[in-house]
């Protein structure tokens, strides 16, 4: 390994398609333990819901990890998966103060067809799964539009 981070071919093959169901992984800077810090997760949840707001991106479920983010959403218009994925990250940094995420993300299309929910459930059950919590309802930094604590 040469050292350079290689989010560069994670844009290869990506398209990004208005109304699209998309599972999104991006993870911190040498996946420091940012989010432990309440302030901090609560800063990507506005950025999320800023999102929502200006209709780029509607949120279906999340869950904000210790040094990640998981988030299943539903790609609106008029920009790409990559520039709200830009935007989340770069509020939310400045939010925090300081850069905060490795560059790239991982994306995955979902059909309509998949079980959404059970894909919402996987998300919001990795606090379990670290062993970071005994019920998911005792996680603060989740949520999902089919589920409830």
């Amino acid at each position: 390994m040469d050292g350079h981070p290689r989010g560069h071919a994670l844009r290869k093959g990506r398209y990004s398609c208005p109304g699209q169901i998309y599972l999104v992984t991006t993870v911190t800077v040498e996946r420091e333990p940012v989010f432990g810090d309440l302030w901090a997760a609560r800063s990507v949840v506005r950025a999320l819901m800023s999102e929502a707001q200006q209709q780029t991106a509607k949120t279906l479920a999340y869950v904000i990890m210790p040094d990640h983010l998981h988030w299943l959403l539903e790609l609106g218009e008029p920009d790409s998966l990559s520039r709200v994925m830009r935007r989340v990250k770069a509020v939310s940094a400045h939010r925090v103060g300081r850069p905060i995420w490795q560059k790239g993300f991982h994306d995955r299309a979902l059909r309509r067809e998949e079980d959404l929910a059970g894909a919402a459930r996987y998300i919001v059950a990795n606090p379990l799964r670290a062993g970071l919590v005994r019920h998911v309802g005792d996680y603060p930094h989740w949520d999902a539009v089919w589920l409830s604590p």
